[in-house]
């Protein structure tokens, strides 16, 4: 790019500020939402919307290219056009996250730690559910791997993602396939190493494939979880000593938008592909909005569709009036959740699915925040995420009570484990929101049994107790599915 960057000191958007496009776009997939992911039906032809939802042509359509870029809802024009429901695609979701832990210099610890986590629960899972068809698509798996060694020599990471399919639970599926995705930029980074060196690298990943899936298929899930680890393990040892953060220089040249995607999406991944590889913060300027259209060689209209997209995903914003321009806007991952979150609604994960996943991330929160008691910090957000008591209306206990399950996630200082959890959240949230209580399964108010459980679990972590917080959070999340269980 011609523009060099410079300070501009932009801050940072909040949910209040949003534009009405936006608002109006999430209204629909609302909509969409509740009438349970109807395929191919037509929402209503623009006219239709716009009276609606009481908004102007130009906010409309602008909502329409969110939810297209949603991959949500699609406006074809005609006699017989309208907005027409379509199937979300699980690469949207799984880049607009990736961009999001890039941004926030996620390390090859983090990545480790939660593969470790997640990798363990996929495998048993898998096992207590393997059939003859399972057993099938993990040796399918290993036959693609040697193909892929023998072409290229390197490993590839089809076991890994076949058991991730394998354990029925879509949220733990899309979250191993932007594990392994993202361990493949580390794996991108080890230029160190020699071809030689990879090839002996993808033999004894080769070797340890093979042993994972003879003890998934003989049923041992102990033994086969022990091996994963230690193959996760291994993993990190070959990459320690490389980048031990994410970063877009190892970016393959080749663009990660589908093919079939718009020139503004194109236009708006590159500038997000050029932030990164110049090393841009938060406030730096870009360009004006001229210079940069003469720098990507697009023209006005499509240029500032590639701005609205990257204003959406926190990327950057434009800043208006004299010395303004494009500016680098702080990380927030609310977008790429909200996609993830409308992903996985469409994929129909369940509330039981959400609850053992949810169960596995924040036991492992526990953990990482109870070797950190000692910091006057952890304990004052600890105790300041403690929201709910016994003057919270009913109606605002789920929302509130999310502020104590985020802000454990944020203590363990490990973005990976955060995002997931706030995605999980998103969708628990949308689901017991939907759901009737079940009378039988609580007694009076729910707020004081939140505020005494939320505080039992923090006065546990705070006394180095991580066992009884664990059994605490457990019982925790247990009790809530019951409630809200459909």
């Amino acid at each position: 790019m011609a523009s060099t960057a410079r300070r501009a000191g932009v801050a940072r958007g909040t949910h209040s500020s949003e534009k009405l496009a936006q608002q109006t776009a999430r209204k629909i997939e609302t909509d969409i939402v509740r009438q349970r992911w109807p395929l191919g039906r037509c929402l209503g032809s623009e006219a239709d919307l716009r009276e609606r939802f009481g908004v102007s042509r130009a906010v409309l359509r602008e909502a329409v290219r969110l939810l297209e870029h949603h991959q949500v809802a699609t406006m074809r024009r005609g006699p017989s056009g309208g907005l027409f429901v379509r199937s979300p695609d699980p690469d949207s979701a799984t880049r607009a996250l990736i961009i999001y832990l890039e941004r926030v210099g996620t390390t090859l610890p983090d990545l480790v730690s939660a593969r470790l986590l997640l990798e363990s629960l996929a495998v048993e899972l898998a096992v207590a559910r393997l059939d003859e068809e399972g057993i099938r698509q993990l040796r399918e798996a290993l036959d693609q791997e040697a193909q892929f060694r023998a072409s290229s020599g390197m490993s590839a990471p089809y076991l890994h993602q076949a058991i991730g399919g394998l354990s029925n639970n879509p949220a733990l599926e899309l979250f191993i396939n932007m594990l392994t995705a993202l361990t493949e930029r580390y794996s991108r980074a080890a230029s160190t190493h020699t071809p030689a060196a990879h090839r002996r690298s993808a033999d004894m990943a080769r070797h340890a494939h093979v042993a994972i899936s003879e003890a998934m298929i003989a049923g041992d899930v102990s033994v086969a979880q022990h091996r994963i680890r230690k193959h996760i393990e291994a993993i990190a040892d070959w990459l320690t000593g490389q980048s031990q953060q994410l970063s877009a220089a190892d970016e393959p040249e080749h663009s990660s938008v589908a093919p079939t995607a718009k020139l503004a999406e194109v236009v708006a991944e590159q500038v997000r592909r050029d932030i990164a590889k110049q090393g841009l913060n938060a406030g730096d300027l870009l360009g004006s909005e001229r210079d940069l259209q003469v720098d990507y060689d697009v023209s006005r209209s499509v240029f500032r569709e590639a701005v609205r997209l990257l204003e959406y995903h926190s990327i950057a914003v434009m800043r208006r009036g004299p010395g303004g321009g494009l500016v680098v806007a702080e990380p927030d991952p609310q977008a790429a959740i909200e996609t993830m979150g409308l992903y996985l609604d469409y994929k129909g994960i369940r509330v039981e699915d959400l609850r053992i996943l949810r169960e596995t991330l924040e036991l492992g929160c526990v953990d990482h925040v109870a070797k950190l008691i000692d910091d006057e910090v952890v304990y004052e957000r600890l105790r300041a995420s403690l929201e709910v008591d016994t003057s919270t209306p009913e109606g605002e206990v789920l929302e509130r009570s999310r502020t104590f399950h985020t802000e454990l996630a944020d203590l363990s200082a490990n973005p990976v484990l955060s995002v997931f959890l706030r995605v999980l959240m998103e969708v628990w949230v949308r689901h017991s929101a939907a759901l009737p209580a079940d009378p039988g399964a609580q007694s009076g108010p729910f707020a004081p049994q939140i505020e005494a459980i939320h505080g039992a679990i923090v006065d546990a972590i705070l006394a180095g107790d991580s066992a009884l917080a664990k059994h605490r959070m457990r019982r925790h999340l247990e009790a809530l599915t019951d409630v809200w269980r459909p």
